[in-house]
């Protein structure tokens, strides 16, 4: 089979597209005919290796698996003798953000682990779009108490934890405030988004307006700054560590203060796969994309990924979806 490789850490340039054997499932697990993954902000980072602490979970020194790819969408094609949950031709999707060897043609996956099946109405390519974003976001939000009598701000809407946020915020009813570039303004209100600030003409640390939440899904503002527009006992989540890691240590030193950070480690892909499927099944979740990469074109999709200017998702198009 076809298959995304590479036998060290490094840069885009280090992937390689060859023919490897086709994986054979063992008694609890699904063989998957992969149709799309996406390249995302854990891929980079589980193929270059850093931030360093990534190497515990994914091999220190040498990567621990020579496919690349953390989630997929496509079919199962055959089933280990103990699988119950699933049935040879169904459409599934799933994640597992340590890898899953899933930028190949054929993948395996344990029927306990993140791993639904895919909605009628929705393509593969659609349905690969809802996971790596949404399920950190999914962590990010859960570590916060907020209602609908919140108001929220999330910076960076217009990216995969971003765009998924505001989602899923909207799907309880909050009202939210997206930050985001001129080109992708009118994305974000179709999105649900209350209201809009373009971060290239506007700072929102200098607006009036003050919120309980600020949700930095991009890491590119500072709880130095965004404190300012915080309510009292109002909560700065980032997405990234954050200069000089502060984001490790802030939650610590502002553990009794009126305005707090938290730095929740994302857990559990299963609980967020399945969350996530019911919202894309009552149309309350879909994924943004922004391009699609053949996977021969697999170095291109990682470093236009890298550059941290994409909308949404991009998508790595393992086999056309017609095939």
């Amino acid at each position: 089979m076809k298959a995304v490789t590479r036998k060290a850490y490094g840069s885009p340039e280090v992937l390689t597209v060859k023919e490897i054997d086709k994986p054979i499932p063992k008694k609890d697990e699904v063989l998957v005919k992969v149709y799309a993954t996406t390249v995302n902000r854990t891929d980079c980072g589980i193929l270059s290796g850093k931030p360093f602490a990534i190497q515990f979970f994914t091999g220190l020194g040498t990567p621990r698996h020579l496919v690349t790819g953390t989630d997929f969408a496509g079919q199962v094609v055959e089933i280990g003798e103990s699988v119950t949950d699933f049935n040879i031709g169904d459409r599934v999707w799933g994640l597992h953000d340590e890898g899953l060897q899933s930028q190949a043609e054929y993948m395996t996956i344990k029927e306990t682990k993140a791993i639904a099946t895919i909605p009628d109405f929705m393509s593969y390519s659609e349905a690969a779009a809802c996971g790596e974003g949404a399920h950190y976001a999914i962590n990010f939000l859960n570590k916060i108490n907020i209602n609908t009598e919140s108001s929220v701000l999330v910076n960076g809407a217009t990216g995969a934890i971003g765009s998924a946020a505001l989602q899923l915020l909207k799907s309880r009813g909050i009202t939210v405030t997206a930050v985001g570039n001129t080109k992708n303004l009118q994305l974000l209100r179709d999105l649900g988004a209350n209201k809009v600030i373009n971060y290239e003409t506007d700072d929102f640390t200098k607006d009036s307006e003050t919120y309980d939440f600020i949700l930095d899904a991009v890491g590119k503002s500072r709880f130095e700054y965004c404190k300012k527009v915080l309510n009292k006992g109002g909560v700065y989540v980032s997405s990234e560590l954050g200069k000089g890691i502060e984001n490790l240590y802030l939650p610590i030193l502002t553990t009794f203060s009126k305005k707090k950070v938290k730095f929740p480690f994302p857990s559990n892909c299963r609980r967020s796969i399945l969350h996530l499927t019911e919202l894309m099944r009552s149309g309350k979740f879909k994924g943004v994309i922004d391009k699609v990469y053949p996977i021969e074109d697999v170095a291109s999709a990682y470093t236009f990924v890298m550059t941290g200017q994409k909308t949404g998702n991009v998508i790595l198009q393992i086999i056309p979806e017609s095939a």
